[in-house]
Formats: C-alpha cells, sequence, structure tokens
C-alpha cells in the first residue's frame, strides 16, 4: 500500500461500495474538491489499486440458482499441463474466479449454474474428460452468508 494517504483509502472504500459515484459525490464523501479526486481517482486506476468497475448482478434473479464451489487435481503437475488447464478456466463462462491451491487439490473454482443438470454437465462433459485433470471434487453451496466483496480500506 505505497504511496497511499488517507484520503486514497477512504476514495477506494467509497468507490468499492459504488463504483457509479461520480467526482463530485466522491468529494463530499471524502472531504476534498471534485477535481482532486478525479486526479487522484485517474492515479488510482493508473497504478492499478481499481483494476475495474462493474455492476453487480444478482445470479439468482437471473436463473443462476447454484453456487458451487469445485476442487480439480491435475493428472499430472507440469508447466503446460498448468497452462493447458488455465485454458480451459479461461473459455468456461461458468467459473466465475479461479484459485491455485497448495494442498490436497491444485485449484478451486467458483462456479455458478442455472441447476443441477448444468452442473452435471460441466463435471462430466467440461472438467473430467479434460487431459488435464485427475479428480473433481463440487461443494454445492447451501446459504451464503455473507457476500460482502469489500477490502477493508479506509474509514468510510
Amino acid at each position: 500500500m505505497t504511496d497511499l494517504d488517507p484520503f486514497d483509502l477512504r476514495l477506494l472504500a467509497a468507490l468499492q461500495r459504488d463504483g457509479s459515484l461520480t467526482n463530485q459525490q466522491l468529494a463530499e464523501r471524502v472531504g476534498l474538491s471534485a477535481s482532486q479526486c478525479s486526479r487522484r481517482r485517474q492515479r488510482l486506476e493508473q497504478d492499478g489499486f481499481i483494476r475495474r468497475y462493474r455492476a453487480d448482478l444478482d445470479a439468482g434473479r437471473l436463473g443462476f440458482g447454484i453456487l458451487v464451489f469445485v476442487r480439480v487435481t491435475l493428472a499430472t503437475h507440469n508447466p503446460d499441463n498448468a497452462r493447458r488447464f488455465r485454458g480451459l478456466v479461461a473459455i468456461t463462462p461458468a467459473i466465475q474466479e479461479a484459485h491455485v491451491l497448495a494442498g490436497d487439490a491444485d485449484y478451486l473454482l467458483k462456479v455458478v449454474v442455472r441447476d443441477l443438470a448444468d452442473l452435471a454437465g460441466l463435471v462430466n462433459d467440461v472438467l473430467l474428460p479434460h487431459e488435464a485433470v485427475a479428480r473433481v471434487r463440487s461443494d454445492i453451496v447451501l446459504e451464503t452468508l455473507g457476500d460482502r466483496n469489500l477490502l477493508p480500506v479506509g474509514s468510510d
């Protein structure tokens, strides 16, 4: 967190709660002028502290009723196999997040699907037949207790 002052942190906290804030609205929240907020926002974007802006869609309302965490173990551990699996992840829209692990599994995937038939198709027709994959284990989420997706920055 180099070169971030308290104003930057408050600006980041406000934007992660609502990325559609105008510079004037930001200024009112963080105690700076709109022009200062604009310059700081641009710097934070250019320096990579702000990666993107997007809408937070409701998966359930859009018909994606099942959230699943899928653990994948590779067949062999070598750079080519890892590259092939990363390629599969990149082209599979149901995979929302993918994390490389240290432990029993090699990857943890966060997946959204419409129903169990879609999950079965993803596992049986996409993941298991892939040459890089040896084992797949799925955990279906019954209830989400928290989905903040907010980093603890600033004092917003």
